[in-house]
């Protein structure tokens, strides 16, 4: 497999081999690889514990819901997408 590299790519991967963290292209472009699935990995996680969280809480409402309801506890939809998008976003900033 050949890959090619943009001019910034190659002075990103010269400078680490430069700087002695890595001994060839092949060591960065490995190690490159190894992060990327930990971080599709983790994303994954990430996606698999929030479906559940929100099945759990749907889960919770429904049985509750005449409750909550009459009460006026429920939470809506739009309270709820912008918590779960928050989340999101601060949960990308701290996997970098």
């Amino acid at each position: 497999m050949s890959i090619s590299l943009n001019t910034e790519q190659e002075k990103i991967v010269a400078d680490l081999i430069a700087t002695g963290g890595f001994q060839t292209a092949d060591e960065v472009l490995q190690t490159a690889l190894q992060l990327l699935e930990r971080e599709r990995e983790s994303y994954r996680s990430w996606v698999a514990t929030t479906r559940e969280q929100v099945r759990e809480g749907i889960e919770s409402l429904d049985s509750a819901k005449p409750t909550l309801c009459e009460r006026g506890e429920g939470i809506d939809g739009e309270t709820v997408v912008s918590e779960l998008l928050t989340k999101l976003h601060r949960s990308k900033r701290f996997d970098r």
